[in-house]
């Protein structure tokens, strides 16, 4: 029976990241994921299900709150720093090939929606890394709100922006903005239908999180982490992609797999950025299971004479 316990440990500048240890019931030095949570969210939002999922096929899985959400520390709470993120995510690989538990030299990386994107970078640029899975991932912050954004709110948007800035620089405080929501008079970052059955079938009461630092949606439009894709190889990357993508649109995240080089494979469901948790949970999953038993789970070869 799979065990799940809270850890901690210290990022850069002190600050302390929380998350879940899932330990299966089985012996020796097993291979191990490490995974995260997307834009905005924290490890409530959908992740336990995967990583019993991982663990009860024998994998070590470590999930943590990135600095400034969920149970981590780090001020201003809800904001968005992508490569500050990655560096704690480094950390957090460092803490899990440190366990007795852990094989060192098979641990893979999962990531979901912004931190679709972290996994692609992770695998491209830390050698630690031996097999990715990247779920719904951010390709091109740039291109994605591009889309997302009307032509005629880019103006408000960028003065919004330079606004927040100025304030800031005067000494106010942060602004912020609502993550998912449907309230015309507080636009929110996702307005989707799906974006708001997602957060209210996932976040437990009590658990909400619910806006990010204004600043925050800057550091996403600014983040390219498909540019890193063609550097993922030799390690294997699968990409799983909703067909019916609108926050990502799949064009955008197909014509990165096609930039990827091989080994890797491509889990195309039906639906949209937030059905792949729940409504295709098992083809999902089952898809990012095989992927890294195929990649992680094989016990080395003897070296002996």
């Amino acid at each position: 029976m799979t065990e799940r316990s809270d850890v901690e440990f210290t990022a850069d500048g002190g600050v302390t990241l929380r998350g879940w240890l899932y330990l299966p019931d089985a012996e020796g030095p097993r291979p191990a994921i490490t995974m995260a949570h997307g834009f905005g969210g924290n490890r409530e939002m959908g992740l336990d299900p995967y990583a019993r999922k991982f663990a009860d096929a024998g994998f070590v899985v470590l999930i943590h709150d990135h600095r400034t959400f969920g149970a981590s520390d780090g001020e201003p709470r809800n904001d968005v720093d992508p490569w500050r993120q990655i560096d704690d995510w480094r950390r957090a690989i460092s803490f899990l090939e440190a366990r007795p538990e852990v094989d060192a030299d098979r641990i893979g990386v999962w990531g979901t929606s912004f931190a679709g994107g972290h996994a692609i970078v992770l695998g491209a640029t830390d050698v630690r890394i031996k097999c990715v899975v990247s779920q719904v991932p951010t390709i091109s912050g740039f291109e994605q709100w591009q889309r997302r954004v009307p032509p005629d709110r880019i103006a408000a948007f960028e003065l919004a922006q330079a606004e927040a800035e100025r304030a800031q620089a005067a000494g106010g405080e942060l602004r912020y903005q609502t993550s998912i929501g449907d309230d015309p008079t507080d636009p929110a970052l996702y307005p989707s239908p799906d974006a708001l059955r997602f957060y209210r079938d996932l976040v437990p009461p009590g658990r909400e999180n619910n806006t990010v630092t204004a600043r925050s949606s800057r550091a996403a439009r600014l983040y390219e982490p498909g540019v890193w894709i063609t550097r993922v190889s030799p390690k294997p990357l699968m990409m799983i992609v909703g067909t019916g993508e609108t926050v990502i649109p799949a064009d955008i995240q197909l014509a990165a797999f096609e930039r990827a080089l091989a080994p890797k494979e491509l889990v195309l469901v039906p639906g949209g950025h937030f059905d792949a948790y729940k409504v295709h949970f098992e083809e999902t999953s089952g898809a990012a299971l095989s992927w890294f038993q195929t990649h992680l789970a094989p016990v080395p070869a003897s070296t002996g004479s």
